[in-house]
């Protein structure tokens, strides 16, 4: 597959997805070539460009500053806007797009894990602002694969695996929120579905002349909490050697961790519908943390300052 423009690219879904492709197979797209928070350039890039699918890592993910009314016209524009134009731009030019949205499109109400005919009901800016993002590709015509993910992460940048290894280098003693269940997803796995998932989209168009556009449900496998998350984090960080100042984890509720965004409690998801339709399934998340230690502590240099 080649000239397959991929947004995000400084971020870990984005980078992942440029490393599985290769330089010479996709086209890199920073915001120095494609600046997603002014919507209405994009169309006249992409003539430029002229690329043969596009794969949309990006988005405005910073779920407590999208509260922010000044930071409304940045989110939408990022998040609803762009996502708009590039699937727009996709449909009159007969290309496909893949785009990644999100578990917060849902409420988080109840146990059972959501699929995706389940009704979304947004709890925060954020997730109001991909809903709409969404909504824009499925109206826009776009052969278009949506898949909604959860609590991204890798061993670079600004994620939750990231914070706990720094906090837990600094303190004894750690609260992590235990109420919150969800499936952290491993960037790697997911770029390599998703790129897998495009591939065979486009042979089920060819066998079929019908493209299976739609949402659909991708993250690593089974459940936990961010307790157990960084609980699991901590045991595999010792397992490899490594110290750290942390002795105990205490798992507390959201509400005595308040945040001004509301997150969902349930952020389950079933990704029966991407096996089943595409092919596609992740790993058990935990594999996805055993493979993201033992790359980030391959490193001597990380190794000696964690």
């Amino acid at each position: 597959m080649d000239r397959v423009l991929v947004t995000g690219v400084t971020g870990q879904l984005g980078r992942a997805v440029v490393e599985l492709l290769g330089a010479h197979h996709c086209i890199a797209a920073s915001r120095a070539v494609l600046p997603l928070d002014f919507p209405e350039t994009i169309p006249t890039r992409l003539d430029y460009l002229k690329p043969r699918a596009i794969l949309n890592c990006a988005a405005y993910t910073a779920v407590d500053a999208a509260e922010k009314p000044e930071e409304d016209i940045f989110v939408r524009a990022i998040n609803s806007e762009s996502p708009a134009r590039l699937a727009r731009w996709a449909h009159e030019n007969k290309i496909p797009l893949v785009h990644f949205s999100t578990d917060y499109v849902f409420d988080g109400s109840g146990t059972t894990p959501r699929d995706e005919a389940a009704t979304p009901s947004p709890l925060n800016a954020y997730g109001r602002s991909k809903l709409e993002g969404e909504k824009a590709i499925l109206q826009s015509g776009a052969k278009a694969l949506i898949f909604r993910t959860s609590w991204v992460y890798d061993s670079n940048g600004k994620n939750f695996l990231n914070t706990m290894l720094r906090l837990g280098a600094e303190r004894p003693e750690l609260k992590i929120v235990s109420d919150q269940y969800g499936a952290p997803t491993y960037a790697p796995h997911l770029a390599l579905a998703a790129v897998d998932a495009l591939e065979r989209a486009l042979a089920i168009e060819a066998r079929s002349q019908k493209f299976p556009t739609g949402v659909y449900h991708l993250c690593n496998s089974g459940e936990t909490t961010w307790h157990g998350f960084a609980s699991q984090i901590f045991e595999g960080v010792r397992s490899r050697g490594s110290k750290l100042a942390v002795t105990r984890v205490d798992p507390i509720a959201s509400s005595e961790y308040p945040t001004p965004a509301r997150r969902p409690l349930n952020s389950r998801l079933n990704c029966s519908r991407a096996l089943e339709v595409l092919g596609v399934s992740l790993p058990p998340w935990e594999q996805g943390l055993e493979e993201c230690l033992d790359l980030k502590f391959a490193n001597p240099e990380t190794k000696a300052h964690s």
